[in-house]
């Protein structure tokens, strides 16, 4: 994804069924207008998505999948493979913490997972963190970089053209807990520099990062204001209609400053 505009990724996680995920589409796209300066995306879970995506007015939405198996086809009973979402999701999440530390996805999971998506045309939003401990041992960029290379191993500059990169400490996940503006204008820093060293520094200048963690609407605008930040992954907030809705103005509002100043 280009830097030119804002992304707000609506992660809903386990929550809301068929019925109800259309439902709230329907408020959403009451409240929230298109923006061309302003990309948002709902990831809902599995079941809804092709019901949304028939639904959905594409100019004002973006569907995610928030998980998928790297398998094309084959014998994993119960898996959704990335071929399958081909044509109905255009963004993949990839590598949320509940996936690693829940289900124990590992790096060559993930990374296999990265390039399924871009495989069959998925933008791929590689999500990468450190724990608690993680950071109380100051571990925060070692575990970045780790990441980084375990999730994009066999990715070409070309290919990393469609990946986004969100920054996702563990930490702050649901806990209520904020990420200081100065903590995630580190680690941003800290994932160009690794990119960078990567690919160059052309597709350091060009990779989206967002952030994600216990995000509101109070503290969107803050976040949102950090030059490294090209967006926000929103947990919880996103299945309030009001809430959300607040936070894609307050990006329409950054990506008008931006291009004023």
């Amino acid at each position: 994804m280009a830097r030119d505009k804002k992304l707000i990724v609506a992660n809903w996680k386990m929550n809301m069924g068929v019925h109800e995920s259309s439902l709230y589409l329907h408020e959403l796209s009451r409240m929230i207008q298109p923006r061309r300066d302003v990309e948002v995306v709902l990831a809902p879970e599995t079941l809804a998505l092709q019901t949304l995506s028939v639904q959905i007015n594409h100019r004002q939405f973006k569907l995610a999948a928030q998980n998928f198996y790297w398998r094309d086809h084959g014998a994993f009973t119960g898996e959704v493979s990335a071929t399958m979402l081909r044509g109905i999701v255009q963004y993949g999440l990839v590598g949320h913490s509940e996936r690693r530390n829940i289900f124990h996805e590992s790096d060559k999971d993930i990374r296999a997972k990265v390039q399924a998506a871009i495989r069959n045309n998925i933008k791929p939003i590689l999500c990468i963190g450190e724990t608690a401990s993680e950071r109380a041992w100051g571990e925060t960029l070692d575990v970045i970089n780790d990441q980084l290379i375990g999730g994009l191993a066999n990715i070409t500059s070309e290919e990393l053209e469609d990946v986004t990169i969100a920054y996702e400490p563990v930490w702050a996940i649901g806990s209520g807990q904020n990420a200081l503006p100065y903590d995630v204008t580190i680690a941003a820093r800290g994932i160009r520099s690794q990119i960078k060293h990567l690919y160059g520094a052309k597709a350091a200048e060009n990779i989206a990062i967002l952030y994600g963690g216990s995000v509101t609407a109070e503290s969107a605008a803050d976040y949102l204001a950090i030059p490294d930040v090209d967006g926000l992954l929103v947990g919880g907030a996103s299945l309030d209609a009001h809430i959300f809705s607040e936070i894609v103005d307050k990006a329409h509002s950054k990506s008008t400053v931006v291009k004023k100043g």
